[in-house]
């Protein structure tokens, strides 16, 4: 039997997942901190440079600031950072002045662990992003191997991938990112123990989607194999394409005879805060999902799918959803089996989109396929197949691109943008618009408390006030009255 802990991803993945992102703002973070805090998590999975520009774009909310309070609020728990490569909010490749800038800022701010997921499986990559965060102040790195399926993820290549990470000095630990939700039991117990003899003494952890309904059995297995830590959600926020609830996980582990080192009375606050949050604000909650074979094939995550059968339905070609996602198989092969993650995700399903809704496949190809084949996202798993990769070299757009200029250097960049500003702000426009930023700023410090229990009443007047032709509102109810009047107009 094992002991098992668990690093908690509401408030990252499980809002992406579930709430595209947009589920969560400062108030609503560090009103449940106390109660993460008390939890024993071995860490939170907080951000990513996506989600500080959503703060930035939608919240109008300085997503440093948010880092700072929360760090402040859950001294003894670790934040965690998901970086995706040589990238900072923008998909512009990043230099590696400006990548190290940003782990520096992000420690100097409050972030402690950094989770590196390489798009590519890129271990080198990795290695090169764990030595900076380290250089930048990091306490703990965990390494990514990104699960997949095609004829080149065979378990020689995880075990490749993970002796490179295992033998740097800057990885702290490795952990198995399944963001489809694909690793069987079977798999894994056939995969872990392989990764477990060239790992040595560092840990190994598991994270996974729900997607097709196999993560839970997996996470049940994994502590059998050698997985010391489970990445789970809570409450509304888990399940569904999010990861497996960490109530149901701790409560089926210890059943197994495993030891999970977690407050279950904090556990449970933090799982019904979560039900309550989504209950209020209108959010999905997430509920266990069946399973469904074709996910094997096509691979997109759960989100995705939804919104490749939106985008259809607008364009009312539903009907061709089957066509879709045949010719996404067909894509991802072509183009080097990439991983379907973001950002190859939605390059695979807008390239596959095209060519059945195109006379001639590959008649259009989008700037992002294009770049990606000419290697600024990293390097393909192997060669595009020749007679893609001369469509592509026989764009014209194709030569445009490949004489884009590669990131300016740090000092151009401040020069250009302002010697004077904070790294945090200069690090915001330097990679977002600038009118955006200032919205923020002009927004101001953002509210620190959230009332699940309030939220609908005060949507409900904050909708009313909106209308231009009401003049009275009025709410009553036993022992209560309240009455706005206004001049209104027509």
């Amino acid at each position: 039997m094992a002991d098992v802990q668990l690093v908690e991803t509401s408030l990252r993945d499980g809002n992406q997942c579930l709430w595209a992102a947009l589920g969560v703002d400062t108030a609503k973070t560090l009103t449940i901190a106390p109660a993460l805090e008390r939890c024993g998590f071995k860490a939170i999975d907080f951000t990513t440079s996506t989600h500080m520009a959503v703060a930035v774009r939608y919240k109008k909310e300085d997503p440093w600031e948010r880092i700072r309070l929360m760090a402040k609020a859950v001294p003894n728990t670790p934040l965690q950072f998901l970086s995706t490569g040589f990238r900072f909010i923008a998909w512009e490749t990043a230099s590696p002045e400006f990548m190290s800038l940003a782990f520096r800022t992000l420690v100097n701010n409050g972030i402690r662990r950094f989770a590196l997921a390489d798009p590519m499986n890129d271990a080198d990559s990795n290695v090169i992003c764990a030595r900076m965060a380290k250089d930048a102040g990091a306490e703990y790195v965990v390494g990514a191997l990104v699960y997949t399926l095609s004829p080149i993820h065979d378990d020689a290549h995880y075990v490749e991938c993970a002796r490179k990470m295992a033998q740097s000095p800057d990885v702290d630990a490795i952990y198995i990112k399944d963001p489809g939700g694909l690793l069987t039991p079977l798999r894994a117990e056939r995969l872990i123990p392989q990764l477990m003899k060239v790992l040595g003494d560092k840990p190994l952890e598991l994270h996974a989607h729900c997607t097709i309904g196999l993560a839970e059995l997996t996470y049940m297995d994994a502590p059998n194999w050698g997985v010391s830590a489970l990445q789970c959600a809570s409450g509304a926020a888990s399940d569904g394409t999010s990861n497996p609830p960490s109530d149901r996980v701790v409560r089926n582990l210890r059943a197994l005879g495993h030891t999970v080192h977690v407050d279950d009375k904090a556990l449970k606050e933090v799982n019904d805060y979560f039900t309550a949050l989504a209950e209020a604000e209108g959010l999905p909650s997430g509920r266990p999902q069946a399973f469904d074979a074709a996910y094997l094939y096509h691979q997109l995550p759960g989100g995705m799918v939804g919104t490749m059968r939106r985008h259809l339905s607008e364009v009312r070609l539903s009907h061709i959803e089957g066509e879709v996602i045949e010719e996404l198989g067909r894509v991802r092969e072509e183009l080097g089996w990439p991983i379907v993650m973001t950002p190859y995700a939605q390059m695979v399903l807008t390239q596959a989109v095209m060519n059945v809704t195109n006379k001639e496949r590959y008649s259009t190809i989008p700037d992002e396929v294009i770049r990606y084949a000419l290697g600024r996202f990293g390097r393909p798993n192997q060669p595009i197949a020749p007679e893609v990769m001369n469509r592509i070299e026989s764009l014209p757009r194709t030569r445009e691109l490949r004489n884009e200029p590669d990131m300016a250097p740090l000092a151009e960049l401040r020069k250009r943008i302002g010697t004077k500003l904070s790294d945090e702000e200069f690090l915001l426009r330097a990679t977002m618009p600038a009118g955006l930023v200032d919205a923020m700023q002009a927004n101001g410090p953002a509210p620190r408390v959230y009332n699940p229990q309030s939220a609908p009443v005060k949507n409900l007047i904050r909708q009313l006030c909106e209308k231009r032709n009401v003049a009275r509102i009025l709410v009553e109810k036993p022992g209560f009255k309240l009455e706005l009047t206004g001049r209104g107009e027509e």
